[in-house]
This record gives structure tokens, C-alpha cells and sequence, in this order.
């Protein structure tokens, strides 16, 4: 079993400590960073002092971040889907006419 590592991360003024296995801890790490850009961000922009409505705003960004990012892999990867097939079709016709 691999080595824990402990951690303390701050977010909204608060210490957050983790048990984690030492390869997330660059990632939980910069996630902690952008969290508190975008906090800075919303609060600066609209003046908004309840830091539960800032988190909920962040919240909702990243998870509309990672929505949009699946629904445009999920659209790239039906275009690379169908353009597969119409070369295998092709190839398909190819072939048959080369056999005849």
C-alpha cells in the first residue's frame, strides 16, 4: 500500500486537512489555487459579501466548465464516429471494386 500524505488546503478563509496519496497533490493543490482566483474574482466584480453565495457561484462555474467540456468532447467524438464510418464505406467500395 502506498505512503498518505497529509495536507492542509485553504479555501475561503478556512483550512481544509486531507489524507491523499502524493500524485493528487499537485492537482488538489492548483484546484485550491483557481478556487481562490475565482472567489477573489466574483467578489471583486459583485460585491458580494456572503462567502457561501461566492462558493456557490464558483460551484456552479466549474461544474458548467465540466458540463460544457464533456458535451464537446461527446460532440467531437460522434463527428470522429461518422467520418470513420464514411471512410470505412469508402474503403469498403474500394475494395469491391477492385475485386471485380
Amino acid at each position: 500500500m502506498s505512503e498518505q500524505l497529509k495536507i492542509k488546503l485553504s479555501i475561503a478563509n478556512r483550512v481544509y486537512p486531507l489524507t491523499i496519496a502524493p500524485s493528487q497533490e499537485e492537482g488538489l493543490r492548483l484546484a485550491a489555487q483557481k478556487i481562490e482566483q475565482t472567489l477573489k474574482k466574483f467578489e471583486q466584480s459583485y460585491s458580494v459579501k456572503d462567502k457561501q453565495d461566492v462558493l456557490a457561484m464558483c460551484a456552479l462555474q466549474f461544474a458548467a466548465q465540466s458540463e460544457q467540456t464533456m458535451l464537446n468532447k461527446t460532440s467531437l467524438n460522434e463527428a470522429l464516429h461518422q467520418r470513420l464510418e464514411d471512410l470505412d464505406k469508402r474503403l469498403e467500395a474500394h475494395l469491391n471494386d477492385d475485386v471485380l
